[in-house]
């Protein structure tokens, strides 16, 4: 496995293999890698010849008093892992390296504008800019990204459409603990209380499965799921949202496929989790 942090290396790399018709799997991250990514990079380790994983706290998606500097890293952790599962390369490269006094940015209306959007009005400019970026310095066949963030994914693929990028976009399932609770890299930050307590989640998107199933409206649900929450004293809702699986838009009936989303805080972190309906 190699580690590559410059731009002009990690492409020399790349286009060698290229040359020799190599098919290129690629899985962004930010790194201090988890159960959840391990899922991305076997599900790439299976479909191409070759597999990049980066790992890159990105630093355009972070807004005002968000956890930045305080985000989880352990670059010899996220090593053991990829090297378990098979990585051929990690690129890895500093915040100069990819952008440098840069000022072009990508950015995607509507979608953005619903669900973790509104709380964080930056992020997706930079989740976009970043993976532009990455397409275009790996160029892969396929990239590779966890449904957990499905309206991060929703995005990805419309930039893709919309920016005819020549890369398949693959969503893999949210991988879960043992009691239900979605594998991120935020979890370190809960207590050992809150980490309990964080099970809530679980729970309001089990009873918004089944409410769903009834053929109720979104505003059901959502009531559904926030009674389920309110009842963790340590949990604040910052929103549960049914919204079209396509355009992030709220509905009210659902006669479409739709996603049901969510975001709370367990203590100060912030967790989400979501589940799709489709009505066929």
């Amino acid at each position: 496995m190699e580690i590559i942090t410059t731009i002009e290396k990690v492409r020399n790399t790349i286009n060698t293999w290229r040359k020799q018709g190599y098919s290129i799997g690629f899985v962004p991250t930010m790194g201090y890698l988890h159960d959840g990514h391990a899922a991305l990079i076997d599900e790439a380790r299976k479909n191409n010849d070759k597999v990049v994983v980066s790992i890159f706290v990105n630093p355009t998606q972070f807004g005002e008093n968000e956890d930045l500097s305080s985000y989880p890293r352990d670059l010899n952790r996220d090593k053991t892992l990829c090297e378990s599962h098979g990585v051929d390369l990690i690129f890895t490269p500093s915040p100069d390296e990819m952008y440098c006094n840069r000022k072009a940015f990508v950015n995607i209306i509507d979608l953005s504008d619903t669900l973790c959007g509104v709380r964080r009005p930056i992020h997706f400019k930079g989740v976009c800019t970043v993976v532009a970026k990455f397409f275009n310095i790996i160029q892969p066949n396929n990239a590779y990204f966890g449904e957990k963030d499905a309206q991060q994914l929703a995005i990805i693929r419309k930039m893709v459409f919309d920016l005819n990028f020549p890369v398949n976009i693959i969503g893999v399932p949210i991988v879960r603990e043992s009691d239900g609770l979605a594998k991120s890299s935020r979890n370190t930050y809960l207590s050992s209380e809150e980490r309990k307590a964080a099970t809530i989640l679980y729970k309001a998107i089990q009873e918004g499965k089944q409410a769903i199933k009834c053929g109720v409206s979104a505003d059901t649900i959502i009531n559904t799921m926030t009674n389920i929450v309110d009842t963790e004293p340590l949990a604040k809702i910052d929103y549960i949202s049914v919204v079209d699986a396509n355009t992030m838009q709220p509905v009210q009936e659902i006669t479409s496929p739709v996603l049901v989303a969510m975001a709370v805080y367990i203590g100060s972190t912030r967790l989400i989790d979501n589940f799709s309906f489709d009505t066929k």
